[in-house]
């Protein structure tokens, strides 16, 4: 019996293709020839990336008809090329550079690199890659770079602890956060020249006071003004970051107003604030149509172990591959925040760490957030509902797990009797 397919039609009669570059561009344009319906016509030209010159190459496209424009992702320069004839209303797809890897044997240069992904493209064996609509391209650029932002002042802080530990000044060992009230004024003083041990133990506040007798001894060390001006320095750094991202934060909250019932149902899972919800949405969008299932979500996202399978054998480890690395970020750091609560999703996170360790938990775990969201994006209607912590003991029948254990001891030898209950 012979299955029907989703695919429409078999070849796009007026398509072109682009080999993108930094300076210049090779543009393949294949149309019907009207002459011979057997046979296709093709035009491939270099045009240079400045704005007047796609502007040209957009209005050669539109006199030959063509539909849709298919460029493969290099670098960033497909971006302004992208955008660029997006605007002039043409349908512009973005394919993985692995779809149409180059073929050994075949010469290789920009314009056969164009035809060839002309050719693939008619005959509809491409996948476009999600890029996102414009205003989510907006806050897609300011959350990724508060995310830049955010592990820039990690990499200074860390800096900062390595060139205590240089000066043989152990505060890391005794404080939790050297960059909270208490750490803030020590490196004040020791930057201003205090050396008593003494005295920058008593600049201790709140809890950190009960460990004032260690701190005495943390320290005692060889802090220099050598050591000094760079910590100034590096704290000053680490200041003007803060000072970035929260610029960055009352940008993105106006940004993210027109998204903001969205924000409201992704902040109702647990895990999820407003700043993991406001990165989300940067990366998926709102759009579900896109992904038809929860399935095809976690798969884009790499939240789901990849298939290989050759004479009915599967090969590999099922490992998830790399993804897009901004929403796997924000993803993991909700799987372990969640880790820590009393949910089903929580209870979800520790039975798994139990049996397969942290790091599988979090892709588990990260992998039912997502599927949660597509959910919550896909009905405006949906709320989420947490199933409990208890979920999995209400779901336990005794009884099963009581035939299970008989099994298993009959299986070692064992005669097992029930006693007959009264």
């Amino acid at each position: 019996m012979l299955d029907p397919t989703h695919d429409t039609e078999e070849i796009i009669e007026r398509v072109a293709a682009l080999d993108v570059g930094k300076a210049t561009l090779v543009c393949c344009a294949r149309v019907p020839d009207d002459k011979n319906s057997s046979r296709r016509l093709q035009e491939v030209q270099t045009y240079t990336t400045m704005t007047r010159s796609l502007l040209s190459m957009a209005d050669r496209l539109r006199c030959l008809g063509v539909t849709r424009v298919v460029m493969e992702a290099t670098s960033d320069y497909w971006k302004p090329v992208f955008y660029l004839l997006e605007a002039q209303g043409f349908e512009v797809w973005l394919i993985n550079a692995r779809d149409v890897k180059h073929l050994p044997g075949r010469p290789k240069t920009d314009k056969l690199d164009a035809v060839w992904l002309a050719k693939v493209a008619e005959r509809q064996m491409l996948r476009p890659s999600f890029v996102p609509p414009p205003a989510i391209r907006l806050l897609r650029d300011l959350t990724r770079y508060r995310v830049d932002l955010v592990e820039a002042r990690t990499a200074e802080k860390q800096r900062v602890e390595k060139l205590l530990e240089d000066a043989q000044i152990k505060l890391s060992v005794v404080a939790s956060d050297i960059f909270g009230v208490s750490g803030r004024a020590m490196m004040a003083a020791l930057i201003r020249g205090e050396r008593s041990p003494k005295t920058l133990a008593q600049l201790a506040r709140s809890s950190l006071r009960r460990k004032i007798p260690a701190l005495e001894e943390a320290f005692t060390g060889r802090f220099s003004d050598h050591h000094a001006f760079l910590l100034a320095t590096m704290l000053t750094r680490v200041d003007a970051i803060n000072v970035d991202i929260a610029a960055l934060d009352r940008k993105i909250e106006e940004e993210i107003t027109p998204f903001a019932a969205a924000v409201e149902r992704l902040d109702e899972i647990p895990g999820i604030g407003l700043t993991a919800a406001h990165a989300i949405i940067a990366e998926i969008g709102l759009d579900m149509s896109r992904f038809p299932t929860a399935a095809h979500l976690t798969s884009w996202a790499r939240f789901a172990p990849t298939v290989k399978e050759s004479a009915g054998k599967r090969k590999g480890k099922n490992a998830t591959g790399h993804g897009n690395r901004y929403l796997a970020r924000t993803l993991g750091e909700a799987a372990v925040v969640v880790g820590r609560t009393d949910t089903f999703l929580g209870e979800r996170y520790r039975r798994i760490v139990r049996r397969k360790g942290k790091k599988r938990a979090i892709v588990a775990v990260g992998r039912s957030i997502l599927v949660i969201i597509w959910h919550l994006l896909s009905d405006p209607e949906a709320h989420f509902i947490d199933l409990g912590a208890d979920f999995y003991a209400r779901r336990t029948n005794p009884d099963r797990k009581k035939r299970n254990h008989i099994r298993e001891l009959e299986a070692l030898g064992y005669r097992v009797t029930l006693e007959p209950t009264a």
